[in-house]
């Protein structure tokens, strides 16, 4: 008996067709002045089909629009004023409307009295609007404020873009120093710190020695005498530096601070003549390793001449040959602060103290001046009332 097989059937045969998709197209609906087509007539003649659809695009394609005016066009509405145009269209205004302005301004005739009496609270000098302008443009008014502040922002990109021209930008007032010193690491600092306090200031370097100073001193007193020395020196002999110019001078020297402690540091000395104001200041110390002085002690012979005010040798010589540096850059490398850094530092606390010393100069020199002024009057009427009382005159003057 032979087998039957069964056969393999597919797992999409059990899947039935699928059914007619719903039409959404509605039936067309006769429109009013149109005849509606049967369907038999449209499934027998196709090309009627596309001429009456074309049909229907032509006479159909928006509804007509008709404008009807509410003022009929056979009123003439060219002369109408508001009010007559208003009750033509059947409107009525809530509010009655006022009469227009004739446009003949030439011959209009104003009366400046409530004019002037209205304005006149902002155009008086005490009013607030023109108090506020005339406070503004004043010396120390708002607008100054902003020209000065719009000035230091140029001025700041200016020396960022090219750091020399502080020295030119800054430079004049009525502020005039003499640096006792041609070297740059002395006079940058010193003119940048009064630069700082004053605004304005011109500082000049001229070269001055310390005559009788030993080359590196060795103490307070040594220090402060070498920057009075170098001052002596620059006023007695550069015809430059007159009486009327304050000088400021910078001398280094070491100290022993503690026992076997050495430190370096720079003495600032400003002295202005015509006013009577000396002025002294210390930099920042800097540690000096002991090794380097006996190096310096060594250098020095028996015999030196200035032996009692210090060493031979500078410090910054040795540094700088220990260091493998230049001899105005062993701070720096030493430290990671340069001379000039501790320098500016202590110039910006002499040039606070000359301008606190300048206008306390001043204001005794105004009191002495108002009380002179006050003393002569009083001498004058006495000597009236002396001579009117006794019916003679004033003496001759000798």
């Amino acid at each position: 008996m032979k087998e039957v097989t069964p056969k393999t059937r597919n797992i999409l045969s059990n899947v039935n067709p699928p059914s007619e998709l719903p039409s959404f197209i509605t039936a067309n609906v006769a429109t009013a002045g149109t005849e509606s087509v049967p369907p038999s007539a449209t499934s027998s003649n196709p090309a009627a089909i596309v001429d009456d659809s074309a049909k229907k695009d032509e006479t159909e394609p928006f509804i007509p629009t008709k404008f009807s005016p509410a003022i009929p066009a056979s009123k003439d509405t060219s002369q109408f004023t508001a009010e007559q145009a208003m009750a033509a269209a059947g409107v009525l205004p809530a509010e009655p409307i006022p009469e227009p302005v004739g446009r003949d301004f030439a011959n209009m005739i104003l009366n400046p009295e409530p004019v002037a009496a209205a304005l006149s609270p902002i155009t008086q000098g005490g009013s607030a609007l023109f108090g506020w302008m005339k406070g503004a443009v004043s010396g120390s008014g708002i607008l100054q404020k902003v020209a000065e502040k719009a000035k230091s922002s140029v001025d700041t990109i200016v020396t960022t873009l090219d750091p020399q021209m502080k020295e030119y930008i800054n430079s004049g007032g009525d502020t005039e120093v003499i640096v006792a010193s041609d070297k740059d690491d002395k006079v940058r600092p010193v003119r940048e710190a009064f630069q700082n306090v004053f605004g304005k200031a011109t500082i000049i370097g001229l070269p001055a020695q310390a005559v009788g100073i030993a080359a590196q001193p060795v103490g307070f007193a040594a220090g402060l005498k070498g920057a009075e020395h170098r001052i002596n020196s620059i006023r007695a002999e550069n015809p430059r530096v007159d009486d009327h110019l304050p000088v400021v001078a910078v001398e280094n020297f070491v100290v022993e601070l503690f026992p076997e402690q050495w430190f370096e540091a720079g003495a600032i000395v400003l002295f202005d003549y015509a006013k009577n104001i000396l002025l002294k200041t210390v930099t920042q110390m800097t540690p000096i390793p002991l090794p380097v002085i006996a190096a310096l002690q060594a250098d020095t012979p028996d015999d030196y001449v200035l032996k009692d005010t210090g060493f031979a040798t500078t410090v910054g010589s040795v540094m700088a040959r220990n260091l493998n540096t230049s001899h105005t850059e062993w701070h720096r490398s030493y430290t990671s602060v340069s001379r000039s850094e501790m320098i500016l530092t202590a110039a910006k606390t002499i040039a606070t103290l000359y301008k606190r010393a300048v206008l306390d100069y001043e204001h005794t020199v105004a009191a002495a001046a108002g009380t002179a002024s006050q003393q002569d009057p009083m001498q004058v009427d006495s000597s009236v009332i002396t001579g009117g009382g006794g019916g003679h005159g004033p003496e001759p003057a000798e």
